[in-house]
């Protein structure tokens, strides 16, 4: 197929697999893209609202470049409508893109629309469009990349945080749902990843910095935990820890996140 040129030992997941990327220009979405050209799958689609970045991914793992703005619904019905024209289907749907910005109550009602739609309803838009088709066939995957915030909280943005907890509640969802139906689901929770979101200079960000990963490994965590079909992956281990001591003594865990 198109990834010969590729050499790695095949994920059964992901062998001769229909693949989108969404937030695929840079960052996790881009080493997504790359690993994924290692499993010998049938196609990867690298989709970004910055159509430059994603065609450089394209031509780089030899996939498909698709523009889109994944806040807009139509764009993605279309993305998953080209793709299936040209594919006949999706497989793994990997929703990744994904922004943030700090604050609280007092943001802008414009700004809280804009977090919610890129991090959550982005993902009900790409479930209307492709799960119709997983289920007919009886089999499908979602990736939805949400983040360690999701199950804890985000010190610092309401926005990120609120917008990563309603993520994980809707794969949950999806899971249960359907996961007798032949789809899987699985939620991608990373802390701090060496992204262009950790490049600023507020305090809060600066410290994620301090113990963040690199966007391969969480690629390679992304490929693991697909194969064994994980329902949450989490590339810092330690997230798992950090969730059971919230639900065990929650008020002691808001309060070691009002020093953090």
């Amino acid at each position: 197929m198109i990834f010969d040129s590729m050499v790695g030992e095949d994920s059964v997941k992901l062998k001769e697999k229909v693949i989108v990327v969404t937030g695929a220009g840079s960052g996790i979405g881009a080493a997504l893209c790359r690993r994924f050209a290692a499993e010998n799958p049938a196609a990867i689609v690298v989709s970004d609202q910055n159509e430059e970045l994603a065609t450089s991914v394209a031509e780089e793992i030899g996939g498909f470049a698709v523009e889109c703005d994944v806040a807009d619904e139509s764009q993605i019905q279309r993305l998953v409508e080209s793709t299936e024209k040209r594919f006949e289907r999706v497989d793994l749907f990997c929703g990744n893109a994904g922004i943030g910005l700090m604050g609280g109550a007092e943001v802008s009602d414009e700004d809280w629309k804009r977090v919610m739609d890129v991090n959550f309803m982005s993902h009900v838009y790409s479930t209307r469009a492709v799960l119709p088709g997983m289920l007919a066939r009886g089999e499908g995957y979602l990736l939805h990349t949400a983040s360690a915030a999701g199950l804890l909280t985000q010190v610092g943005s309401a926005p990120y945080a609120v917008s990563k907890h309603a993520a994980v509640a809707f794969a949950e969802w999806l899971a249960i749902t359907h996961g007798d139906q032949g789809i899987k689901v699985s939620c991608l929770c990373p802390l701090g990843v060496k992204t262009r979101m950790l490049e600023s200079d507020h305090p809060v960000v600066q410290k994620l910095a301090e113990t963040a990963i690199l966007a391969e490994q969480v690629a390679e965590a992304v490929v693991e935990g697909i194969d064994r079909e994980r329902f949450l992956i989490l590339p810092h281990a330690e997230v798992a820890g950090f969730v059971e001591f919230k639900a065990k003594d929650p008020e002691r865990w808001l309060e070691k996140m009002r020093d953090w």
